[in-house]
């Protein structure tokens, strides 16, 4: 089968990665690709919103399914209009990617089936959504209310910088915010893949979404990951399977809006007790990097086997091993940064045992390896615990000649800590 796959970053290089290894893949595109993803996949150079222009592409070049690895195409209709072409695809349908386009949508939708979550208030005037933050007790959380590319949240400590960041959210990212209690726990992220009845768990992960050592700094876009996560024990998967993802499919396929693809639940874990933070509807970047560590089941049977409605048999199996990576980002990231730094040693950190390097940004310039965003490599490792992970992935990171970029040197710590308690 002809695959295509959207999308240009960390996430998409794993995803092409696990799909040509796949043995019902014979010819796998990519667009529009990277320097990474251009080893194992065939590039072509459209933007992913560029809804047409890929529709177009698809239908010449015959393609036989699409996997959509960001958000962005799937909230603007792509699966829609690729479905409406007659092009299967991983969904889901714009309706059904609200859960993560609309911030609003899915606070209103947890209120309405008593879905465990923080309190919430939504706003689409900004002196109302100040003068609530300055009438309330804080911490308080601040999300834009649509896509921010995984940036668009600040924790507010103070009624200042709530008044801050209202500003700053509502100048960046347009009307339309929504004001969260805040949660106290550990975050982890669990996994689903689902045909819109049927789930199946996928592995769980840890992000570190900020941009310095001791999760200090600003939001990022995900600075490392580490799968499995021990907050997600298999009491925690089943309390979040039985109170929050299911009662969603169930509430989305009511609605005539049914969830077909891959759910990724952000959560806020308690004693034990999981909330709900946030969906993104689509693999995390940068857990899906780790999941594809650590996956040994065909991912092109799974992601079909979700299209067609075929998953409630499926059994997928995982690597025992844990999986961690650690992104390294441009100087100045997730701010101001500049592009077209060299990287060397790449190839050579790639040597190591257990290590796989996945380009999120990157693009070869005179047969130069440089830097092309913020985010622009995954240094990915399998190892049997955590410790022997974290060794492999920091000792390929070291090979890595990059003065230009920079990464936390603290991912994994927080399992570390966790274990020794």
């Amino acid at each position: 089968m002809k695959f295509l796959l959207i999308g240009s970053g960390g996430r998409e290089h794993a995803l092409a990665w696990a799909l040509a290894a796949s043995p019902i893949v014979s010819k796998l595109y990519c667009a529009p690709g990277n320097a990474g993803i251009a080893d194992v996949a065939e590039c072509a150079p459209i933007p992913v919103n560029d809804l047409d222009g890929l529709v177009a592409f698809a239908k010449a070049k015959g393609i036989d399914f699409v996997v959509i690895g960001p958000e962005a195409p799937l909230v603007a209709g792509l699966w829609d209009r690729l479905e409406a072409a007659g092009i299967k695809a991983l969904g889901p349908s714009a309706r059904g990617a609200m859960l993560e386009g609309s911030k609003g949508f899915l606070k209103e939708l947890c209120r309405e089936h008593a879905i465990p979550t923080a309190g919430f208030a939504r706003f689409q005037e900004r002196d109302a959504a100040l003068a609530y933050a300055a009438g309330h007790r804080h911490p308080l959380v601040i999300k834009a209310d649509g896509l921010a590319q995984g940036k668009g949240v600040i924790v507010a400590e103070t009624g200042a910088e709530s008044s801050a960041a209202i500003s700053e959210l509502w100048s960046n990212y347009g009307p339309g915010l929504v004001i969260e209690e805040f949660l106290d726990g550990e975050e982890a992220s669990l996994f689903v893949l689902t045909d819109g009845e049927h789930i199946i768990p996928l592995a769980g992960a840890e992000d570190h979404k900020r941009a310095f050592d001791g999760d200090r700094g600003p939001n990022t876009g995900g600075m490392g990951a580490v799968s499995p996560s021990s907050l997600l024990a298999p009491q925690v998967i089943e309390k979040a399977l039985s109170r929050i993802v299911k009662p969603t499919i169930a509430a989305m396929a009511a609605r005539g809006t049914p969830y077909m693809g891959v759910l990724y639940a952000g959560l806020m874990i308690r004693d034990g007790e999981p909330s709900l933070v946030e969906y993104n509807c689509r693999f995390g970047d940068p857990e899906c990097q780790v999941l594809m560590m650590r996956l040994k089941s065909d991912l092109a049977t799974a992601l079909l086997a979700a299209r067609d409605g075929e998953i409630a048999h499926l059994d997928l199996r995982w690597e025992d091993d844990v999986a961690l990576t650690v992104v390294m980002a441009a100087r100045g990231y997730p701010g101001n940064y500049s592009k077209g730094s060299e990287i060397r040693g790449v190839e050579d950190a790639a040597k190591i045992k257990g290590v796989q390097i996945f380009h999120a940004a990157t693009e070869k310039r005179d047969g130069k390896l440089c830097a092309a965003g913020g985010r622009v490599l995954n240094v990915a490792a399998l190892g049997s615990n955590v410790e022997e992970a974290r060794s492999r992935a920091y000792e390929a990171v070291h090979r890595i000649d990059w003065p230009e970029g920079f990464c936390r040197s603290d991912i994994g710590t927080r399992a570390l800590a966790r274990k020794a308690r």
